[in-house]
């Protein structure tokens, strides 16, 4: 019988039509607007930033680097995409955040897949990528934009509170439970 256990994760969104702080990196950090060259980068950071993260259970694509690379592909290709609201943050020996920008059929801003890897954490790379991706959306003419976040992420909730998103919606993700791996497997002789 398969087991499943259910991830409680929040619809936020925020009006742009409000003023925002700037998105400023800190000393040593610099940006990377989207180019199609950085597909695999975007991709890397990505597993990078949700290796054995919850979100990685509920979006397994996100577990891997092959399923990296097919989530970045996929976004790229949607009629929605949007190039001024996806960023990479880099520093000078490695990439350490990325997200994306997507508009729905609304017209809404979607804000996909922002990740800090975790040496890099705490130090407001993820308050900054999102300032950035809404400045994309703004520069786009989008006047409301969303996200989704898991629940159990305090730090990242308490974030885009701050900035002034609001919960619309709870959802509840179904994800598989894996049986646990044995520690040992006997040995016949």
């Amino acid at each position: 019988m398969r087991q499943v256990k259910y991830i409680k994760r929040h619809r936020m969104e925020l009006d742009l039509r409000h003023p925002r702080p700037p998105a400023e990196l800190p000393p040593g950090y610099f940006w990377l607007p989207w180019n199609p060259n950085l597909l695999d980068l975007h991709a890397q950071v990505l597993a990078a930033c949700f290796a054995g993260e919850t979100d990685a259970e509920v979006f397994p694509c996100l577990a891997t680097l092959p399923g990296c690379r097919d989530l970045m592909a996929a976004i790229a290709g949607r009629p929605g995409f949007c190039p001024a609201a996806t960023w990479l943050v880099a520093a000078p020996d490695c990439s350490v955040g990325t997200v994306q920008g997507l508009l729905d059929e609304s017209g809404y801003g979607g804000v996909q897949n922002l990740g800090v890897a975790a040496a890099a954490r705490g130090a407001g790379l993820g308050q900054a990528l999102l300032l950035k991706c809404l400045e994309g959306f703004a520069a786009a003419g989008v006047r409301r934009a969303f996200l989704e976040v898991t629940a159990a992420n305090a730090p990242a909730v308490r974030v885009y509170r701050r900035l002034g998103f609001r919960s619309y919606k709870t959802i509840y993700r179904e994800v598989a439970v894996r049986p646990p791996v044995p520690d040992h497997v006997g040995v016949g002789i």
